[in-house]
C-alpha cells in the first residue's frame, strides 16, 4: 500500500462526507474550500472513488457526492487504494524485479511493511473514526465546561 497525499486527501474528504446528513449531497466545492484542496485535484480521485462505488454522484441543482455505502462499511484501506494511482502501485510492488540483489532483501522488507500497514488500515472504518471523533470533541467540551 503506498501512503500519499492524495490518499490522504480522499480520507478527510471521505469523513466529511460522512459527518454530513446521509441524504445531502456535498458538493466538491464546498469540500475543496472547507479542505483546502484544489478543486481539479478532488475531482481526480472521486472519479476514482465513484469507480470503486465508495461514493455516489447526485445530478442537478443540489448535487454532489455522498457515501455510497454507510461509514462502518468502507475501510481506510479501500479509500486510499481507490485514490491512488493503479500504475503506482503496480510500479512500488515490481521494484524488486527493477533492481539487484542488494536492494531485493530491503526492498521485500518495505513490501512487508507496506502490507502489514494494509492490513491494519482494513480494521478500520469511516465509523470508527468519527467515533474517535465524537470521543475527542466530547472530551474537549467537557474539559471546558469544568
Amino acid at each position: 500500500m503506498r501512503l500519499s497525499s492524495k490518499g490522504r486527501f480522499a480520507v478527510t474528504s471521505m469523513i466529511s462526507l460522512a459527518m454530513g446528513d446521509s441524504e445531502d449531497p456535498v458538493t466538491l466545492a464546498s469540500l475543496s474550500i472547507e479542505q483546502g484542496i484544489s478543486l481539479s485535484y478532488l475531482e481526480q480521485f472521486f472519479a476514482r472513488l465513484r469507480k470503486q462505488s465508495l461514493v455516489e454522484g447526485v445530478r442537478g441543482p443540489g448535487g454532489g457526492y455522498r457515501l455510497s455505502r454507510s461509514a462502518d462499511e468502507i475501510t481506510i484501506a479501500e479509500i486510499i487504494l481507490a485514490a491512488d494511482d493503479k500504475s503506482a502501485i503496480k510500479n512500488q510492488e515490481n521494484v524488486v524485479e527493477l533492481y539487484g540483489k542488494k536492494r531485493q532483501t530491503t526492498d521485500l522488507m518495505w513490501a512487508d511493511l507496506c502490507k502489514q500497514i494494509e492490513i491494519f488500515l482494513d480494521g478500520i472504518t469511516l465509523a470508527d473514526l468519527l467515533r474517535k471523533h465524537k470521543e475527542k470533541s466530547d472530551s474537549k467540551n467537557d474539559k471546558n465546561a469544568a
